[in-house]
């Protein structure tokens, strides 16, 4: 007789479970110093208090604001251009080349250069977000579009259709699947950056929060800012896939 299937949420409840108890009995063989290494019952309050304080809630909705500007920036001009180089030969053989050239460089790497070009604030963190976010969804519309089956282009041709036609009508409704992942993809690479561009060019979001409790020797601080940064990677994933779920196959 088959077994049946494993619950997901079950297995998560345990997997997390599990986790805290290994944590708390870290905590509590090694004898760790709160400022070394706070057990979940501490960090739990610390994350009480800042919550009834406001300060965690205002320095997450900093770190999504910055996601969510960066993010849609490489969306508006990340998706049309992987468009015109998977379709037009001259425009792949002039950008593809700086694109993969540029392609490898982390965006960290850009933080010296943001900081001279836009100063402190939101806007070279947005800058950052939006370099990480921007190359993916290039290379990844590039490749949609060459896959398209060229029969479609034939008779789009056949029929007289403008190019902006083309474009709604079957270029977009067959990369979608294909952008849809790596827009998935796009929005966990963007909350890594900004949590690392926060601590260096910026005074809020929860990378400053994870820098200054760090520095405050507040380790119970530090890890309810990776906490936090975790749940709201997994909340932006999950809505992510609730929309990509949604797309016609």
């Amino acid at each position: 007789m088959p077994s049946n299937p494993i619950n997901p949420t079950l297995a998560s409840i345990i997997a997390f479970s599990t986790a805290i108890i290994t944590w708390e009995l870290a905590t509590l063989v090694g004898n760790f110093e709160p400022n070394i290494l706070p057990g979940p019952l501490t960090v739990l309050k610390s994350l009480y208090e800042l919550v009834l304080d406001g300060t965690l809630i205002k320095h997450s909705i900093a770190s999504l604001f910055r996601v969510t500007a960066g993010f849609y920036l490489a969306m508006f001009f990340g998706i049309p251009l992987g468009i015109l180089i998977g379709r037009n030969r001259l425009a792949y053989l002039l950008l593809n080349p700086i694109i993969q050239f540029l392609r490898p460089i982390s965006p960290l790497a850009w933080i010296p250069l943001a900081m001279l070009w836009f100063g402190i604030g939101d806007a070279p963190a947005i800058f950052l977000i939006f370099l990480a976010s921007l190359f993916p969804l290039i290379v990844s519309t590039v490749v949609a579009v060459q896959s398209i089956d060229p029969i479609y282009f034939y008779v789009a041709a056949n029929f007289n259709l403008t190019p902006w036609e083309i474009t709604h009508k079957i270029i977009i409704p067959a990369i979608i699947p294909g952008v849809m992942t790596a827009l998935r993809i796009a929005i966990s690479i963007a909350w890594l950056v900004v949590v690392a561009a926060e601590m260096i060019a910026v005074q809020s979001g929860l990378g400053y929060l994870i820098l200054d409790s760090r520095n405050a020797l507040r380790m119970d601080y530090v890890m309810v800012g990776m906490i936090v940064i975790g749940i709201i990677g997994m909340l932006l994933d999950l809505i992510m896939r609730k929309i990509q779920d949604k797309q016609p196959n």
